[in-house]
């Protein structure tokens, strides 16, 4: 299958090379000269422009960093919709507002295309592993045509409804992963200024009603677990940044939605203090730091 990919930074770098790795023709384009280097070596074909890389292709997939951007890939002055021939499946896989997605997604309905929006949660680690899970909006159909896709760069595919759905699902998780980062960041430090060994309590509450996935995939507590940001002085991973914009995104939804939210705004508002220490750019598990002993 041929498609065309837009967008290969740390999470759509990998996502390219895995579809090549599966036996895809993967053409890609992106702003950045040097990402397109690095997948270069990774068997992707480099576009020399953007309706270079959606040429002939059975599937187009962005991952891009913002709303706007999404926006003016498809639909800007140097929109690449019309380009893209009309039995071509589109897949958005970028964390934006749902009522972007709807909008982008019906412009391309409109003109007679098929798009669905699919963002994805895993983070690098999972995106270089191949075991993302997806969190689709769109016509079922669609989702099951994008299905065998995906599938080669993930584990789990889930439609959550229409147009804009995947997004809504996508920023309810971020939203819950936030609180429970900064849960059990403040257990953490509790129990280790108590003189608890951080890597005995992280056990203890693994096996009882504490239990969740920071603690079992993520600990934020350095050398607790291998192979996670925490151990690598905060690098890696999902940015500081990234998650503030994610909770800004949970934010604006519930406004609209007027939903209570009082967790997720204070755990945008712990996340923002971080980023404004500086830490934007390390991992969200870095949210430990802020809750450590500072002496006088």
């Amino acid at each position: 299958m041929n498609i065309g990919f837009f967008g290969v930074g740390n999470m759509g770098g990998p996502m390219a090379a895995n579809l090549v790795k599966a036996g895809h023709t993967v053409t890609a384009f992106d702003l950045v000269p040097e990402l397109l280097k690095t997948v270069e070596a990774d068997g992707v074909a480099v576009a020399a422009d953007p309706a270079a890389a959606v040429a002939g292709a059975d599937v187009v997939i962005s991952m891009l960093p913002s709303a706007g951007a999404v926006t003016g890939l498809y639909l800007g002055d140097d929109g690449v919709l019309d380009a893209i021939h009309p039995d071509t499946l589109i897949i958005d896989c970028s964390t934006i507002d749902a009522d972007t997605a709807r909008r982008v997604a019906s412009a391309a309905a409109d003109s007679g295309r098929t798009m669905i929006d699919a963002p994805v949660s895993g983070g690098v680690g999972g995106a270089k592993a191949g075991t993302l899970t997806f969190i689709c909006g769109g016509p079922e159909a669609a989702v099951e045509r994008a299905r065998p896709v995906l599938d080669c760069m993930g584990k789990n595919v889930f439609r959550a409804g229409d147009n804009g759905a995947g997004q809504v699902a996508k920023i309810c998780n971020n939203m819950l992963l936030a609180v429970h980062m900064i849960g059990t960041a403040e257990a953490l430090q509790l129990g280790a200024d108590h003189g608890l060994d951080p890597a005995v309590l992280s056990d203890i509450m693994k096996a009882s009603s504490g239990r969740n996935w920071s603690l079992e995939v993520y600990n934020p507590w350095p050398g607790v677990m291998e192979g996670v940001p925490s151990s690598n002085d905060y690098n890696g991973g999902f940015a500081v940044k990234l998650m503030n914009k994610d909770l800004g995104l949970a934010l604006e939804a519930a406004l609209a939605s007027q939903s209570s939210t009082p967790m997720g705004s204070l755990a945008k508002s712990l996340y923002a203090a971080l980023g404004n220490q500086g830490l934007g750019g390390k991992d969200f598990s870095s949210i430990q730091t802020f809750f450590k002993h500072r002496e006088p």
